[in-house]
């Protein structure tokens, strides 16, 4: 990417961002053509919008998939992702709201339910991140919003979501490579990345033996609106992802693929694991 484009796009904590704002843009396109790993089954994407949300939902389009978009409040962006949707010859519902309150997630699968009648896979990828130099100048409201939305979030949804779940079900949680190697300025995010952690490989062995498998995927750093829209330091944005072994930041359609194989029955033998799409750099799993 351009480093000046990139600097030009800084906003100060406009989280979570639009990706209509961003350039360059993120690329979410499905680099393959679909080969039905997903036909016919309902998915139900938060943060789908954009960024690794919007990427996920096209490929799961493209494998035939139908799929509600959750998403806080960028309009512009969750229609975009229709559109990629119906594109691909699916259905697709765009749902505006906050998964921090749980009204809002029984809302929503209730909405989901009366439009598509089923659920076949949760994915909870939704998350919030705000940089601090050190741990003093976390604020209580900004700790606890970030507990609210990023894991909260996902046991409300999750909890929301269960009765619907019935065998042969897959979760794909998005946790991150920062809960594995640490990140001096995120330290509240970096935390709750670990309790996703916990919740999938916990959730994992209390749904698994009814047939509902469970998983996670740690993104390394992905050029998102996440990150320019206030999620790191504007000075840090030029060199975004260059500390990766691959030396880049990675793309939205370069992490969609492990939520696909997590999804489909390619990893039927695979629940409480993690993927690490991440540039190269090697964690403990």
């Amino acid at each position: 990417m351009d480093d000046t484009e990139t600097v030009d796009m800084i906003h100060e904590d406009a989280l979570p961002g639009h990706e209509s704002q961003l350039e360059p843009k993120p690329d979410w396109h499905p680099i393959y053509p679909g080969s039905g790993r997903l036909k016919d089954k309902i998915a139900l994407i938060t943060g789908a919008d954009s960024g690794i949300g919007r990427a996920v939902a096209a490929l799961y389009a493209r494998e035939g998939a139908d799929i509600a978009i959750l998403y806080l409040c960028e309009h512009d962006d969750a229609a975009k992702t229709k559109e990629i949707v119906e594109k691909e010859g699916r259905r697709a519902l765009t749902i505006a709201g906050d998964v921090g309150d749980k009204a809002f997630c029984e809302r929503a699968v209730a909405e989901m339910i009366d439009t598509f009648g089923r659920l076949d896979i949760l994915v909870n990828n939704a998350g919030e991140q705000h940089p601090d130099e050190d741990i003093t100048d976390i604020s209580e409201e900004q700790l606890k919003r970030t507990f609210q939305t990023n894991i909260f979030g996902m046991f409300f949804m999750t909890q929301a979501a269960r009765p619907h779940l019935k065998k042969g079900a897959a979760i794909v949680n998005c946790t991150s490579v920062t809960m594995y190697k640490g990140a001096d300025i995120l330290l509240d995010y970096s935390s709750t990345k670990g309790a996703i952690t916990a919740f999938t490989r916990s959730l994992s062995e209390s749904l698994v033996a009814k047939g509902i498998r469970v998983n996670a995927v740690a993104p390394g750093p992905i050029w998102t609106p996440l990150n320019p829209f206030g999620g790191q330091p504007p000075e840090k944005i030029p060199e975004f992802g260059k500390n990766t072994p691959m030396g880049r930041p990675g793309q939205p359609n370069e992490v969609a693929p492990s939520f696909l194989f997590l999804a489909c029955e390619d990893s039927s033998y695979m629940s409480g694991q993690v993927l690490h799409p991440n540039g190269g750099t090697i964690v403990g799993s």
